[in-house]
């Protein structure tokens, strides 16, 4: 597997190419009971530079997203984005059928849609998806189309291939929004997601409301109404909830310290960035680094 690039010490590794065709920008790989990822670098923590979703059939082993555990579940779907940090505790075989897709087969889509479905922006940082038998019937027709036609690689392939993917993540977005979050159509949700994508591409580099206002053309008292009113917190909650969950996969997956921490999320003085950790965990960045890998091992 080839290391694209590194967050210093978190590799990220994007899709091996399929061993047939070399495909390196969508993969479809079916799981029967055996290990997917024999890799030893996918037991420590690591990134993927693609979109991963898995539908689990048969499986019980337990990894971490971020800093979150999960134990895979039978009849349950999986997904993650790029800027997720994973954490296998160990190679465990499982039943069942992943896609693996990236930015670059998201842009094949002319309609550019896609790119902005909720289960494409998880803006709640999701990783599970429960589904219902009837969720799974359609789910399973879906993907069975997909990996037909990736495995027989006919004449327009890429066409097809594009057609189903659209069907698929359009009825995962749907699902996302009744587990995750409310009608995404609304004025007021649009401007809420629209937020939260601007926090996600510039969280290191602005921390104030204001600043984000000004991108988004619009005042920073309305920005605020809106996005207290849509999610219930403040504006600026978000930005400290962006950079608190960036610090503490850092601070959990890194040996990385405070001060270089602080200044690679925008904190021009670490010890700002200290007290601003404490204020909102409750603990130092050096105390939660001991918490956490205390509580892991």
């Amino acid at each position: 597997m080839q290391i694209i690039a590194a967050d210093l010490d978190i590799p990220k590794y994007n899709i091996e190419p399929d061993p047939v065709t070399g495909n390196r920008i969508f993969r479809v790989i079916k799981a029967d009971c055996r290990i997917i990822h024999m890799n030893v670098d996918f037991l420590r923590p690591h990134r993927k530079d693609y979109y991963f979703f898995a539908l689990v059939r048969q499986g019980n082993s337990r990894h971490w997203i971020d800093m979150v555990p999960y134990t895979l579940k039978p009849d349950t779907l999986y997904f993650t984005v790029p800027h997720q940090i994973h954490l296998k505790e160990e190679a465990e075989p499982m039943v069942g059928t992943i896609i693996a897709f990236t930015e670059e087969f998201l842009t094949l889509d002319k309609s550019g849609s896609l790119k902005n479905m909720p289960i494409i922006q998880n803006p709640q940082n999701g990783h599970e998806l429960s589904l219902s038998e009837d969720d799974i019937i359609f789910l399973e027709d879906i993907i069975g189309k997909i990996t037909t036609e990736y495995q027989l690689r006919k004449n327009w392939q890429g066409g097809m291939l594009m057609a189903y993917m659209n069907v698929l993540i359009i009825y995962l977005s749907r699902l996302y929004n009744k587990q995750f979050v409310a009608d995404d159509r609304l004025p007021g949700r649009m401007l809420l997601k629209k937020y939260l994508s601007k926090i996600e591409d510039n969280y290191t580099k602005m921390h104030e409301v204001i600043a984000y206002a000004d991108a988004l053309n619009i005042s920073a008292g309305h920005l605020s109404d809106v996005v207290k009113e849509q999610s219930g917190r403040p504006a600026i909650a978000h930005i400290h909830e962006r950079l608190m969950l960036e610090a503490k996969r850092l601070l959990f997956h890194t040996e990385k310290s405070s001060k270089e921490i602080a200044f690679e999320l925008g904190f021009e003085d670490a010890s700002y960035f200290n007290r601003f950790f404490k204020r909102l965990c409750g603990t130092t960045p050096a105390g939660y680094r001991i918490q956490s890998r205390e509580m892991y091992h």
